[in-house]
């Protein structure tokens, strides 16, 4: 438009504007006042954001949930913690510039930061930690080793193969031989129990898997909307007949909490308590972890004593009461420990010293990353969201259907089981893929089959076990003479030829759509 060059500025009109912590609007119901709705923070974009944001609202005010995921956009994403003054003050002045600027990979915002830590916090930022932030929690990326220039590495930003390369593959390479541990303390915790069966009867509505399982078993589930979509996708170990132990996303806290005692009865004998901040969480992953754990316990930690998925009350040196757990959110074999906080750094040093003669050595959410999308786990926000059932992405085991137990999100999978899903998730392994030289797929790029566009990746990560990138995506079926979605058959996705657009670049990779379900 050349008319704009000589056009001049007649009034200029400077007016206050509502900025967010994440850059992002604000909106949805309230986790605290059922019916309260509410649509603000657009960050200098209400004119393009206000179709489509009043659109989804409306429909969220009718309907009862907007036609679109956007739980990137919905208010349960924050908590009391980002509503501090002083926060939001030193927050907005770093969004404010960066409104505009192109955002690289997995970057993250510098201020508000340390707000929500581990009781290990200093002693693994001492080691190396970088942290990376996540619902105000530091989290580990990695520990860069002492020979590694940290300055550079710091100001390492693009789209093509990170300097942290070498340091996550060493990481995932001890996890795979050894054994390593990463402070995984920022999940979710709730607690729920009751005095008599109430407890069970309540969480058997709210979760699609069974948990009327032995004491001691640990269930992995999701938590479905009535059109049978993932409100959440969690673990729930049985304490007890009455006491059950749930384990969520980080970024769950309030929304989980929210959908929880909406349908929870007023009932003073059932009890829902959020005890994330009583326990430290180390996920000890690797061949190596039971000699660790069979040293510190001196109880015996071998398959045949403490199976799969199994949840038991253990002293870890001189600390008792550790929730231990025979899983680890990878697939690999290995314990998640669930320590009360004051028992935290005494467990690590021992855990630590012990572990020396096995090659243990930290590590951090990247490494972990790598390894889940290698074994197709799915996680909740990312490959996973309301709009997204078991059913099409390999959940069915997980769901109890056939058991006559109701539950909510039933009705629409039975339907769906009749009628055939729609999409399918699907990993992708590349395989003409330069990984020195390419740039990378981060998520969100477009998958072609046979030539036409069907979906567009979720997450990816490189696989060191696999030496490729690995990509996880949905697929769909349009037809090509209406452009409806059709019916997706596993036949359907094993018989086309697929190519992924890294930034205008094809990459044409093989797909699988036999995978696993789990996700943090």
């Amino acid at each position: 438009m050349p008319q704009l060059e000589t056009l001049e500025i007649v009034k200029l009109v400077n007016c206050p504007e509502t900025f967010t912590p994440d850059m992002r609007c604000i909106m949805g119901e309230s986790p605290s006042v059922r019916g309260y709705f509410v649509l603000v923070g657009m960050n200098s974009a209400g004119l393009s954001f206000g179709g489509g944001a009043g659109k989804y609202l409306a429909e969220w005010m009718v309907y009862g949930y907007p036609s679109e995921n956007v739980w990137e956009l919905d208010l349960k994403r924050f908590g009391a913690l980002q509503s501090s003054r002083t926060f939001l003050r030193h927050r907005v002045m770093e969004v404010m510039p960066l409104l505009y600027d192109l955002k690289v990979p997995r970057w993250d915002f510098q201020t508000g930061r340390q707000l929500r830590t581990s009781p290990l916090y200093d002693r693994l930022d001492a080691q190396g930690a970088r942290w990376m932030e996540k619902h105000g929690f530091e989290r580990p990326k990695y520990f860069i080793p002492p020979d590694k220039d940290l300055l550079a590495l710091e100001q390492s930003k693009t789209f093509y193969k990170p300097d942290w390369f070498e340091i996550v593959e060493s990481e995932v390479k001890c996890c795979k031989e050894a054994v390593c541990v990463i402070d995984m303390s920022s999940f979710t915790k709730f607690e729920i129990t009751s005095t008599g069966d109430q407890a069970l009867e309540i969480l058997q509505y709210l979760f699609s898997n069974d948990l009327d399982v032995p004491v001691g078993h640990i269930v992995h589930t999701g938590m479905l909307n009535e059109r049978g979509g993932y409100e959440n996708d969690c673990s729930i170990a049985r304490l007890s007949k009455r006491s059950f132990f749930m384990i969520s996303p980080t970024d769950q806290q309030v929304h989980c909490w929210a959908w929880l005692k909406k349908y929870m009865p007023e009932d003073s004998n059932l009890i829902l308590e959020d005890v994330t901040w009583k326990y430290t969480a180390l996920n000890l992953i690797g061949p190596r972890a039971v000699d660790v754990l069979s040293e510190l316990s001196y109880a015996p930690m071998t398959p045949d004593h403490f199976p799969s998925l199994f949840c038991k009350e253990m002293s870890v040196g001189y600390a008792n009461g550790i929730r231990v757990m025979s899983m680890t959110h990878t697939g690999e074999p290995g314990f998640m420990l669930y320590i009360p906080i004051e028992y935290a750094l005494h467990v690590y040093n021992e855990v630590m010293s012990v572990g020396q003669k096995y090659g243990i050595r930290n590590a951090g959410y990247y490494a972990l990353r790598s390894l889940r999308i290698e074994k197709f786990f799915a996680f909740w926000g990312q490959d996973l969201n309301t709009l997204t059932t078991p059913l099409e992405c390999g959940g069915e085991s997980r769901v109890k259907l056939d058991k006559g137990v109701d539950f909510i999100g039933r009705d629409a999978l039975l339907q769906q089981r009749q009628n055939g899903v729609y999409k399918r998730l699907t990993m992708f392994i590349l395989d003409d893929h330069d990984t020195d030289l390419d740039l990378w797929p981060w998520w969100g790029e477009p998958i072609y089959r046979n030539g036409r566009y069907v979906g567009k990746t979720t997450s990816s990560a490189y696989g060191y076990t696999l030496e490729r990138h690995v990509c996880l995506g949905f697929v769909h079926n349009f037809s090509e003479d209406t452009g409806e979605e059709q019916v997706v058959t596993a036949d359907f996705i094993n018989r086309g030829e697929y190519e992924i657009d890294i930034a205008g670049h094809g990459s044409r990779p093989r797909p699988s759509c036999t995978r696993d379900l789990h996700g943090k």
